[in-house]
């Protein structure tokens, strides 16, 4: 049997995800990852010394040749929230933006290193999203210079650059409309126009007929900046279900803040501001799927694509239009939502042309919506959307078939 590659992870030691690979190394009788801390990178310090450090801390040996990178979600702790939006600010020591899909466009009301260095923690505060992205896309940058030069006989199982543009919506929907894979139209107008703010997209949404929308954060994660919007254009009234709360005062700007459980508006002044917001940061709007359900029900499939298989799925069962699963949406299993046989082999087809689409990456959830007519719509790729508890596929958890299925191999990414 062929020996298993060493394994180095990016990530936040000690949490979920990291947890959840070395336990399932462990079962497989492999030597556990090396965990590089997100912490320690974001303070400066050289990936050489991290290295060094996480060898002498694990009792482990670094054999050669270098075996598979892998890069953790950075989400989870405000303590990196904040270090990468302070890496994201236009005065920051590195400001390499090659990896960054939109990085040309300044964000807006940027905060400076020291401004950002000092938010306070304050739970749910979306703080300068735009800016987080910036900050994690130059995290990236570095992170895929210093592994070339430290690590030059390692492979990535997620390419750092391939990362960045999944992480961005607007960005994955364009990779995957040009490689064929089906998606929700775009709200974009005839002449290539695309909503900038809540009166353009009223207007948009008017003249191209598409009156229930998704609006999305272009970085957010978990529901994060996510608004399923429709618009009556008869009465132009409106109602919208999302995350966002928000906070107003007299004096000063609204803060606006993931609630963590999903709340309807239909004050235009209030939507406008939200919408506002969203667009400042970035936001992507595309049509409005019809889920499938019954009993006042609807679901998606959140697919899991390893090396280049469809393997782990679950349906996410909800009485809204949002199907996240830390919103108490139900878990089923795809027949028991109520997909055929064909349907589900629709659905791993899908996924899997959508893992394609990005060539140097093994692992992505993929959000599969199952149209009404039949048709499956890839709504998101998630390079981290393997955290699913309780879903097996041939005997093995997430984490334990990944290791299956990459450590042995010699990825060419």
């Amino acid at each position: 049997m062929q020996p298993a590659a060493p394994l180095i992870v990016f990530c936040q030691p000690g949490d979920r995800r990291s947890a959840g690979i070395q336990q399932a190394r462990s079962r497989l009788g492999m030597p556990p990852a090396l965990l590089i801390p997100y912490a320690g990178l974001l303070e400066g310090q050289p990936l050489a010394d991290l290295l060094e450090q996480a060898v002498q801390q694990q009792a482990a040996g670094l054999p050669e040749p270098l075996g598979l990178l892998r890069l953790e979600s950075p989400g989870g702790s405000f303590a990196l929230e904040r270090a990468l939006i302070a890496l994201g600010a236009p005065d920051a020591p590195d400001q390499d933006d090659s990896l960054h899909p939109f990085g040309q466009q300044p964000d807006l009301r940027p905060l400076s290193f020291k401004a950002a260095s000092a938010l306070k923690d304050l739970p749910g505060v979306l703080h300068h999203p735009s800016q987080w992205f910036r900050g994690y896309c130059r995290l990236l940058a570095r992170l895929r210079q210093e592994a070339g030069q430290v690590l030059p006989a390692s492979r990535w199982t997620n390419d750092p650059a391939e990362i960045a543009a999944m992480t961005d919506k607007r960005r994955t929907q364009q990779i995957l409309a040009e490689s064929g894979v089906p998606v929700p139209r775009p709200l974009r107008g005839s002449g290539g126009q695309v909503p900038v703010d809540y009166a353009s997209l009223r207007e948009l949404m008017l003249s191209e007929r598409m009156h229930r929308v998704f609006i999305k954060l272009a970085s957010g994660s978990a529901a994060s900046g996510v608004i399923a919007y429709q618009l009556n254009p008869a009465t132009g009234a409106e109602s919208a279900v999302t995350t966002i709360g928000v906070e107003s005062y007299i004096t000063r700007p609204p803060v606006y803040y993931n609630s963590g459980k999903l709340q309807r508006y239909t004050d235009s002044a209030r939507l406008a501001g939200i919408i506002n917001w969203l667009y400042r940061h970035g936001a992507y709007a595309e049509q409005w799927i019809p889920k499938p359900g019954k009993d006042g029900h609807s679901f998606d499939i959140r697919q899991l694509v390893v090396a280049g298989e469809a393997c782990h799925a679950v349906a996410r069962v909800s009485t809204t239009p949002i199907t996240n699963l830390h919103l108490r949406s139900r878990r089923m299993t795809p027949a028991e939502a109520g997909l055929s046989e064909a349907q589900q082999a629709e659905v791993r087809l899908t996924a899997e042309a959508s893992l394609a689409a990005f060539p140097r990456c093994s692992i992505a959830g993929i959000d599969v919506l199952p149209g009404s007519s039949g048709q499956m719509y890839t709504a998101d790729v998630n390079p981290f959307g393997d955290l699913l508890y309780d879903v097996e596929y041939q005997g093995c958890g997430t984490y334990e078939w990944e290791m299956k299925q990459l450590s042995g191999r010699n990825l060419s990414l």
